[in-house]
């Protein structure tokens, strides 16, 4: 079948990748010049399957109360008239409780670990190279509330056979020697030795020269404007240079997904939670990170990719905005420096800032639609990175009219209707 696949970023070109190798003629379009230039383009680097977490928990409510008032808050909300974000919030707040939270972990745990083993085969197959390592993520807590708190997520990481380990500050440092110095600051942390880290811009495109070469054709600088529907199915998608039919369609256009689908009835409940990164020079390897720290007091990743030290985070729910406040970029140095000062090289850095297509209940959207031949994969928010090769696998294996190999029954956009 001839499959279009709308979005280049990690999801759509994972979700290419998978449909040609089912035996499918897949063409991907996108509004950009090349793959992976907005959510992949920056992102935290991690590959964590067991840090999978909804960020709709018990307590948050609470919490983002207190974090108007922070000067490092994790969470910033900017108020506006659009009516999206207010449902939006509003599914997020039902969200919020002790049992939605245990079932929207379980489910995104799940396909994260599925995902990491899909990454691993294809990379064993491929030789793809993106600065990856594979030396787990230790998730570090400040004070000893925090790490009183973590037993909910260790409930789940047991249930589903993740292997972990709690560690004392002493434990940390022996993870992560960087943080030798800081020792005094630490409470305790929770490692996972299984965890990778990785280049999402860089494997993306690298991806996508393998896609090419089992003939996947990539069309950049096409602007999608809509999708035309006849007896419940997608005939074709309009674009600026024209119409393309085909036998199915994906949609993989990360926080534009509901607009596209609106039309066609469809509400779609994604919306973008802006989030930041920066990218600092390592000038001192013995105090520079080997892996991924997650700070749990900013919700802040710190990841090493090669030379570098990727510093990402925070999530700002303001729609689709692009600036660059020099507070996010504080809070994000604020993070990096206080855990490994001297490691990098501020000076340096460069800053910049990507919409996370975000689902009220964290798990993505992945699966069929009410119109036969449209499927989507989106919806990923912090954890496209981390999903994306799962993801994609799941979606080939439905066009193909295949079972997944893990339940992707509830991931679909059923789940909310």
């Amino acid at each position: 079948m001839k499959v279009v696949v709308l979005g280049a970023g990690v999801i759509g070109v994972t979700s290419a990748y998978y449909l040609a190798k089912a035996g499918h003629q897949v063409v991907v379009l996108d509004r950009r010049e090349a793959p992976a230039l907005e959510t992949s383009y920056a992102n935290a680097g991690e590959i964590s399957p067991g840090y999978a977490s909804p960020w709709a928990a018990p307590g948050i409510p609470l919490k983002a109360l207190k974090w108007l008032f922070a000067k490092h808050a994790p969470l910033v909300i900017r108020p506006t008239a659009d009516p999206a974000m207010w449902r939006w919030l509003a599914a997020m707040l039902r969200n919020c409780t002790a049992a939605r939270y245990a079932l929207n972990k379980a489910r995104m745990v799940r396909l994260a670990e599925y995902s990491r083993d899909c990454l691993i085969e294809l990379r064993r197959e491929t030789g793809v190279s993106y600065d990856h390592r594979t030396l787990g993520t230790l998730q570090v807590f400040r004070t000893a509330e925090q790490l009183d708190a973590v037993g909910k997520d260790i409930a789940v990481l047991r249930n589903d056979g993740v292997e972990f380990e709690l560690l004392d500050a002493a434990g940390c440092v022996a993870a992560e020697p960087g943080l030798r110095w800081v020792e005094h600051k630490i409470a305790g942390g929770l490692r996972l030795p299984n965890d990778e880290t990785g280049d999402c811009f860089k494997f993306t495109n690298a991806l996508k020269d393998l896609c090419e070469r089992i003939g996947v054709e990539f069309r950049f600088n096409v602007d999608i404007r809509g999708l035309r529907v006849d007896s419940g199915a997608v005939t074709s998608v309009g674009t600026d240079q024209g119409d393309e039919r085909a036998d199915v369609f994906v949609a993989a256009l990360g926080s534009y997904t509901p607009a596209l689908l609106a039309p066609l009835g469809l509400r779609v409940p994604v919306y973008p939670l802006k989030g930041y990164s920066i990218t600092v020079p390592i000038v001192d390897e013995a105090r520079a990170p080997v892996s991924t720290v997650m700070d749990e007091t900013y919700k802040v990743a710190i990841t090493r990719l090669g030379s570098r030290i990727r510093v990402g985070g925070m999530a700002e729910i303001a729609g689709f905005n692009f600036d660059l406040p020099q507070a996010r970029r504080d809070t994000l140095q604020h993070s990096v420096e206080d855990l490994f000062g001297g490691a990098g090289d501020q000076a340096s850095a460069s800053f910049w800032t990507g919409l996370r297509p975000m689902t009220p209940d964290g798990t993505p959207i992945i699966g069929a639609t009410q119109h036969r031949n449209l499927y989507i994969n989106s919806g990923h928010g912090t954890l496209g990175w981390t999903m994306a090769c799962g993801s994609g696998r799941i979606v080939a294996d439905l066009v193909s009219g295949m079972q997944p190999e893990i339940d992707a029954s509830d991931l679909s956009l059923a789940r909310y209707q």
